[in-house]
């Protein structure tokens, strides 16, 4: 039985992102004509949460068939949705030796997901942070140790699909010893078979054990598992020889973004599509042509190149996940109590070195150093630490240098973290030197200082600044209020 091109779109599944302050309007042509086309789902990136409900309600409706609602909400539904609960990242969690704690974590997002039909979460990363030079990572990942790595994997996939929502361990077979970004080329992993096999396997055993609905690869070569030099998501060798045969993984396989390089490396979109079909890939996320590719799927399965059975399995995958995936209600709608707890889960993560803190001034002037501010992607605000403190009655004022207005310690904030499409796993230069600058500043003024690390800890520890420093772990605006909240306890 042929596979129609209406059908091989249904492996596609593309991005619709939220503007403000237009919303979804400048998408609406583009969603039409995707739902003509018959794509098996979409990856929302953004908005605001009622927004997010009715057009997850509408794209469900005027779908031929159910629909798969993914969205990045690795740091809760705060992550991408306005007015959804933020949490901290997920090696913050981690490190609070709490498993409760991480599991009602997954289940706060998965509820909070599911009330606006996002019925797909594509995490937990399950990747191992090994590798220091690694810089997309960071504290994405839990940790290095393989072994507890894959607990708490396997107890976060429990969690968020106890609420009805699809989990996805990713980047398979592992992201974490990388030191280049795939988002801008594609990384070689040259470690041995035998360390591959038993470290950066075990958390996606682990997931697999666990009953994990979806598995993303990489969109990194690993010539120990297949000397060809593909990237993951392309390879056969890694796909249905290692996932399928020898893991026994047969739950949704899904590509990473097609807009990333490191899978466009020696090859256009197109190419890439009908080859991570080919390798063993269910559905496709984020391409940017969508035309294009089921274009090109259909002259694929046409000519021969694509196994109609193959395809016809991936949409039967697909299809099987989708109508498992709990529909939108608000019967298990989060209370004021949930979202408050991850108020204080953030508060609980935030960790303090070189204390005690200085109390603050009747007048705090705060110093903003953003090392992230041309990356793409990179978090919206910058004033939730502001925000924040005057809220808690602070008067708080943004500042380039200290200034005679203030007796108090002066609060440098510096933002820093390693971020998809960052491609570098460490502070600039010019961000250390300006960081110094204001702490020598500071000191001549004859002022104590209190740094607020808003990214990974590493990034600004690395400084070896001998200085009461609040570890926030991110710049996401939950972890600029949970350290204001810290800062104004000490008033």
């Amino acid at each position: 039985m042929t596979v129609t091109r209406k059908e091989l779109a249904q492996l596609v599944i593309p991005a619709i992102t939220w503007r403000a302050p237009g919303g979804f309007a400048h998408e609406q042509e583009r969603i039409t004509e995707y739902l003509k086309l018959g794509v098996g789902g979409f990856l929302l990136v953004g908005g605001d949460q009622d927004q997010v409900r009715a057009l997850s309600k509408r794209l469900q409706r005027e779908s031929d068939h159910p629909l798969l609602i993914a969205a990045d909400l690795e740091r809760g539904a705060g992550q991408q949705f306005i007015g959804a609960t933020g949490l901290p990242p997920l090696a913050a969690i981690a490190a609070l030796d709490d498993m409760e704690a991480l599991r009602r974590a997954a289940r706060l997002t998965a509820r909070e997901a599911r009330t606006m039909g996002v019925n797909w979460n594509l995490a937990p990363v399950s990747d191992l942070d090994v590798e220091p030079a690694n810089p997309v990572l960071g504290t994405r990942a839990v940790n290095g140790d393989f072994t507890r790595v894959g607990k708490l994997v396997a107890a976060w996939i429990e969690s968020c699909q106890s609420e009805g929502v699809l989990a996805c361990a990713k980047h398979f077979p592992g992201h974490g010893r990388t030191t280049l970004d795939s988002h801008l080329e594609l990384p070689v992993v040259d470690a041995p078979l035998d360390v591959l096999k038993e470290q950066d396997l075990s958390p996606f055993r682990a997931a697999i054990a666990a009953g994990v609905a979806s598995i993303m690869t990489a969109h990194v070569a690993y010539p120990a598992l297949d000397p060809s030099g593909l990237p993951a998501t392309l390879s056969r060798e890694m796909l249905q020889w290692l996932l399928r045969q020898q893991l026994k993984f047969d739950n949704l396989v899904v590509a990473d973004a097609l807009i990333m390089r490191g899978v466009l490396e020696g090859r256009d979109e197109n190419d890439a599509a009908v080859m991570a079909v080919q390798a063993g890939c269910d559905v496709l996320l984020q391409p940017d042509d969508v035309h294009a590719v089921v274009d090109a799927l259909e002259a694929a399965r046409a000519d021969g190149r694509i196994d109609p059975e193959l395809a016809r399995l991936a949409m039967r995958r697909r299809l099987k996940w989708a109508q498992w995936a709990s529909p939108p209600n608000d019967w298990r709608r989060p209370s004021g109590a949930d979202t408050a707890w991850g108020a204080l889960l953030a508060d609980r993560c935030v960790r303090v070195e070189h204390g005690p803190l200085p109390p603050l001034a009747a007048v705090t002037e705060v110093v903003i150093i953003d090392d992230d501010v041309h990356v793409p992607g990179a978090h919206a605000t910058r004033n939730g630490l502001l925000d924040a403190l005057r809220a808690a009655g602070v008067d708080a004022r943004r500042t380039e240098a200290p200034s005679p207005v203030s007796h108090g310690p002066l609060v440098v904030a510096v933002f820093g973290d390693r971020l998809p499409g960052k491609g570098r796993a460490q502070l600039l230069d010019d961000t250390a030197a300006r960081v110094h600058t204001a702490l020598e500043a500071a000191r001549e003024a004859k002022r104590d200082v209190i740094v607020c690390a808003m990214g990974d800890p590493r990034l600004v520890g690395a400084l070896g600044l001998a200085v009461p420093t609040i570890h926030a772990w991110s710049g996401d605006t939950v972890m600029q209020q949970a350290a204001a909240r810290a800062l104004a306890k000490k008033r």
